[in-house]
């Protein structure tokens, strides 16, 4: 007799983002004359930069000749994007070529990193925490059984509330894999090379894996903060990390990411690096052409001056809401 992956069954009846589209659209129905600012997921609402629409329909173009045309890519990303990414992302932080993973979301990695991982490892998530981490560890059978209190009896909650200004302390108890995301999602809280230091080194010593949501990044200002992990001593033997073209550079509906795994990341003596490559030759054909093309345009000088544009347009925005929100 066929049987499920039971765990499917565990989770609640949709997805959390469903749900609240469902909200919004009662609302809206029930109250045609009312304006709504929709802050319940991170989309973004201006077009793509100007060099990246030239380059894509370069690409374009290039598809439809003979000498031009690609068909399936290199599963991990084309190198003229990958070396892109070293060069101006982790400029002199020390990360290859070839630990860089080019991909259709960070938040598909996210969930999918969970497959070169053992089941019964012991999972720590930040509370309010981004919902795919939790759901894809139920999916994994990681979560444990999920309680009236709405949280799952395997998994490690680490508050984060105005009562600890939104940091979370480290795990009471040993854990294995740590979900961190910073800048924050959803509470915007952002960690200083000091305060994430504390969590590289609780990984060293506990030989647990940091899996690094660095997917707003763009929108760090202050110099004490880092942009990456591996900006830290010791980062590059302990953590992955997760990054997102969707909110640098408006690519939602283009879907393309990148993770990055260094060859040092070792669990039991097996190098990460080499299992990501695996999972995802098998799994995955790898981001279009076209798209990856784009991609590299941001890194163009236009390019990053118009999406250094779109993102101060958008601090704008987070200034005003956090002004005015309360009137609006």
């Amino acid at each position: 007799m066929t049987k499920i992956n039971e765990n499917f069954i565990k989770l609640p009846g949709s997805y959390l983002f469903t749900n609240i589209a469902k909200k919004v659209d009662a609302y809206v129905d029930a109250n045609p004359g009312k304006k709504i600012i929709k802050m319940g997921i991170g989309d973004v609402t201006r077009p793509l930069a100007p060099a990246v629409i030239e380059a894509m329909n370069k690409a374009v173009d290039e598809m439809g000749t003979y000498e031009g045309f690609h068909g399936y890519g290199p599963e991990q990303g084309y190198e003229f994007l990958r070396k892109l990414i070293v060069e101006n992302d982790y400029k002199d932080l020390g990360i290859e070529t070839d630990e860089v993973f080019v991909s259709d979301g960070a938040k598909s990695d996210c969930g999918n990193i969970g497959d070169i991982f053992a089941a019964d490892n012991k999972v720590a998530v930040c509370d309010p925490v981004y919902t795919v981490y939790v759901d894809t560890n139920v999916m994994s059978g990681r979560a444990g059984e999920l309680g009236d209190d709405g949280k799952w009896s395997n998994l490690v909650y680490m508050p984060c509330t105005s009562e600890n200004s939104f940091i979370p302390e480290l795990p009471k108890e040993k854990v294995d894999i740590i979900y961190l995301c910073y800048p924050n999602n959803p509470t915007g809280t952002a960690l200083t090379k000091e305060q994430l230091k504390v969590w590289v080194d609780y990984a060293k010593e506990n030989d647990a894996v940091i899996l690094f949501d660095g997917a707003y990044e763009a929108f760090i200002t202050e110099s004490n903060v880092p942009h990456s992990i591996f900006e830290i001593d010791g980062a590059k033997e302990v953590a992955v990390e997760f990054r997102s073209f969707s909110k640098t550079a408006g690519f939602t509906g283009n879907r393309c990411a990148y993770t990055v795994i260094p060859k040092t990341v070792k669990v039991g003596g097996v190098e990460l690096n080499k299992l990501w490559l695996r999972r995802q030759c098998t799994k995955f054909n790898g981001v279009p052409y076209v798209v990856q093309r784009g991609a590299a345009a941001v890194y163009s000088d236009e390019g990053k001056k118009q999406v250094r544009e779109t993102i101060e347009y958008y601090l704008e925005n987070a200034k005003i809401i956090k002004i005015f929100g309360k009137d609006l």
